[in-house]
This record gives C-alpha cells, sequence and structure tokens, in this order.
C-alpha cells in the first residue's frame, strides 16, 4: 500500500498574505486525498545529521538565528522565515528520509510526502524561492549513504528549475538528476549546457506555452531512456504541479491528465529497474483546485501501481 507522509506542523510555515505558497495548500491535498486507500503515516523532524548531509552546520545555524518569535524575517524577495517555519522544513526532510526507508524497508511499494515549504530551490547555504532545506537531495543522499544504494535518480517536473537540487547533487556521482521545467523563467538556471560535475545532470526546458504533447515527446525520446541507461535502484520525484494550465506561476499548458501519464512511465521505469520503488515529494503548484486534481492523479497511479 502507498505510504501517505503528512503532518499537521506543515501548516506553521506561513508566508505573508497574499504568498502563492499559502497554508492551505496541503490542506487541499488533504481533502482530494482523503478517500483514497493509503498507509498515513506522520514523520519525525529531521536532526542536524540528516541535514548536514547536503548543508554545512553554519548555514542551518544561520537559520535557527534568525527564525523570529513572531511576524516574519525575510530571507530574499520570496523567502521567508515565520516562527514554525523551521519545524515545518525539518518535518519535510524528515518524511523524505522516512519515506525513504519505508520503500527500501520493503513496509511500502512507493511513497508520496505532501509537506511544505518546498525544498528544491534551496542550495547549500543559501535559501531561495520559497525553500529552505533540499529535501529531495537529502533523501537521495540518505538512500546513497544510508542503504548502499549505487544510483539513484530524481526526477524534477515542477515548472521552474530545481537549481538547488542540482546544486546539492551536481558533485554526485551516483545520482542523476533530472528536470523538466519551463524556460525561460524564474529562476533562470536549467540551460542543458548544465550536465553536473560526471555528466550527471540533465536538464530538458520547455518554451512557454507548450502542451502535455511536447512534454511527452520529450519524456519518450529522451528522458526516459537516459533514466533507463543510468538504471537507478531508486526514482526520486519532485513533483510540482505548476506546469498546470491554471496554475498562475507560469506559462506551460499541461492538463491533470499529463501528470498522471508521466507517473504511469516513472512507475514502469521504476519496475524495470528499481524493483518499483518510487519516493514523491511535493514541491510547487499554486491554483488550490489544479493542485488538488493533479496531484490526487498522481497520487492515484501510485496506489495503482503499488497494489499492482
Amino acid at each position: 500500500m502507498t505510504l501517505f507522509l503528512t503532518h499537521p506542523d506543515a501548516d506553521l510555515h506561513v508566508n505573508p498574505p497574499g504568498h502563492p505558497e499559502q497554508v492551505d495548500r496541503l490542506p487541499a491535498i488533504r481533502a482530494a486525498l482523503a478517500g483514497m486507500d493509503l498507509r498515513r503515516e506522520t514523520p519525525d523532524p529531521a536532526g542536524d545529521d540528516v541535514l548536514t548531509r547536503c548543508h554545512p552546520q553554519s548555514y542551518i545555524d544561520g537559520l535557527e538565528a534568525a527564525a523570529p518569535a513572531d511576524g516574519w524575517v525575510q530571507l530574499d524577495a520570496d523567502t521567508s522565515l515565520s516562527p514554525g517555519s523551521l519545524r515545518a522544513a525539518r518535518l519535510a526532510v524528515g518524511a523524505g528520509v522516512a519515506a525513504v526507508d519505508a520503500v527500501m524497508a520493503g513496509r511500502a511499494p512507493n511513497a508520496f510526502v505532501a509537506m511544505r515549504p518546498p525544498g528544491h530551490h534551496a542550495e547549500t547555504a543559501r535559501p531561495m524561492g520559497f525553500c529552505l532545506f533540499g529535501t529531495v537531495a537529502i533523501a537521495a543522499k540518505h538512500a546513497l549513504d544510508v542503504h548502499g544504494l549505487d544510483r539513484v535518480a530524481v526526477v524534477d517536473f515542477d515548472v521552474h528549475h530545481g537549481n538547488g537540487t542540482q546544486d546539492l547533487l551536481w558533485d554526485e556521482a551516483r545520482a542523476l538528476f533530472v528536470s523538466t521545467h519551463q524556460s525561460p523563467l524564474w529562476p533562470g538556471t536549467g540551460d542543458p549546457s548544465e550536465t553536473g560535475a560526471h555528466g550527471n545532470v540533465m536538464n530538458r526546458p520547455l518554451p512557454p506555452g507548450s502542451d502535455g504533447t511536447a512534454i511527452r515527446r520529450a519524456m519518450e525520446r529522451e528522458i526516459l531512456p537516459r533514466l533507463d541507461a543510468f538504471a537507478p535502484d531508486l526514482v526520486l520525484v519532485s513533483a510540482g504541479f505548476d506546469a498546470h494550465r491554471a496554475d498562475p506561476l507560469a506559462q506551460l499548458g499541461w492538463e491533470t491528465e499529463d501528470f498522471a501519464w508521466i507517473t504511469e512511465r516513472l512507475c514502469d521505469l521504476a519496475a524495470r529497474r528499481a524493483r518499483g520503488r518510487v519516493v514523491s515529494v511535493l514541491e510547487g503548484g499554486y491554483d488550490l483546485d489544479a493542485l488538488a486534481d493533479a496531484t490526487a492523479a498522481h497520487v492515484d497511479v501510485l496506489r495503482r501501481r503499488g497494489h499492482g
């Protein structure tokens, strides 16, 4: 049975009024998944020993020192700390690690983590893009270092390039990072020339206005063959749903069915190469209805494939 990890304290991360990364994102997802047959668990917060797999202690200490007792501390134009932000971010990382542990132990065939803040823009020592810690990158390092895997793939289909994950895994030869994203678009990274220190990064930008046909073609012709050749022992997914045509922050035209199709193909890959092991972690998605629908479609595929 698919593992679903979330925690009510994720709602303690409160952005300033009008911020697109709002508390209501997770209630919308929880409601959409309420009727699904899932194994539901809550994570423990990640300690410094987990966070330092990707971030220096000085960075962690700096965030802790900056955390406010009330109100907000603005870290950059888009990224802020509220009193509950660091607990929420530690829980998000803890959930990613717990999902890897459960799937590797065979307690669940696959897993979905619905936590916030997101993580794929957090660089080694720089918070940005709503993100504080690199949840998926830390989960990948945990899988490699703790579980002794030879190869882990991270597939990021958020509409924004996962610059943080790329930064954190740039020198990690055991990890393949693959990103599809709109370009041009913030943060301005993700050119195909960015290939990692070991040829372990693949960026596939898509022009504004691209629809589901474009991503399906890219997946079939370029991305899935590259992943298949890499033969990962585990597939991690940065599941951003802001490429949906209804999302306010970008201009791609994907439909809910496109997210389901991508998930099916990644599950096919995992079945061939990784004993079906998939861990998916929520990233973006800022239209609440589109977020709920696309997440439900994504998780329903995981659920069906997990039962199969």
